[in-house]
């Protein structure tokens, strides 16, 4: 199902802001799941950390995941378009620099990939092939939520128990569905599953802004009881 989901190119500096990470003060060792051809992998390990990345598309070869990221470009601007009164360049400036900002992140991907392959795993949730434990933050950002309408409910709450199991704080931007922005009628039930299995849930706002009021970063905390499982 993960071949229905756009692949992008999202900067470094978009990551930063709609995970409200502090650029100078980023974890030791970081995952991006399901990061597509963004170049927040290659700038992180030049700031210090040891930053991995992890997507299914990840098993093509270079060319032909340019193909699936420019496809995916003119995906993204047609659903753009058809829900024009939901977005705003507020945050980039105008459209020319978001499109600017994207245009760099591939070639920076592109580049770092052919030099460090080993940072670009192939894989896909809900099961990752990490061990518990391997990183201190796992980002995922335009996959759980924004494809409701492709993962169900169950998909969520296992693919939401693997990044715990991974990592012992997640990140989760957007909670909204792509396109119109819609809320998602299972989220609270999500939300609560988590809560009652002992995991924090902290609903961050950001200083992030492209679907309109659409602002807010999921960050879950393992509980203790799961730490101690997992060890």
């Amino acid at each position: 199902m993960q071949s229905d989901v756009m692949v992008t190119s999202r900067s470094f500096d978009e990551y930063a802001a709609f995970f409200a990470l502090d650029p100078n003060a980023l974890p030791p060792r970081i995952i991006d799941v399901s990061a597509g051809a963004a170049g927040f992998t290659a700038e992180a390990n030049r700031r210090g950390s040891r930053a991995v990345a992890v997507d299914p598309t990840y098993a093509l070869e270079a060319e032909a995941l340019t193909e699936r990221v420019r496809a995916g470009i003119t995906r993204g601007q047609g659903m753009i378009d058809d829900n024009h009164v939901r977005y705003t360049y507020a945050w980039y400036g105008s459209a020319e620099q978001r499109t600017r900002l994207r245009a760099a992140a591939l070639a920076d991907f592109l580049a770092d990939r052919q030099d460090h392959p080993e940072r670009y795993v192939t894989g896909a949730l809900p099961r990752l092939p990490f061990d518990d434990d391997s990183f201190d933050l796992a980002l995922c950002s335009h996959l759980l939520f924004t494809w409701a309408d492709v993962f169900d409910e169950a998909w969520h709450d296992a693919a939401l128990a693997e990044l715990l199991r991974i990592a012992p704080e997640v990140r989760i931007f957007p909670f909204a569905l792509r396109g119109a922005g819609d809320a998602i009628e299972f989220v609270p039930r999500v939300l609560d599953r988590l809560r009652r299995a002992g995991h924090g849930v902290e609903v961050r706002a950001t200083a992030y802004e492209f679907q309109v009021d659409v602002k807010d970063v999921l960050v879950l905390t393992r509980g203790a009881a799961q730490s101690s499982k997992s060890r």
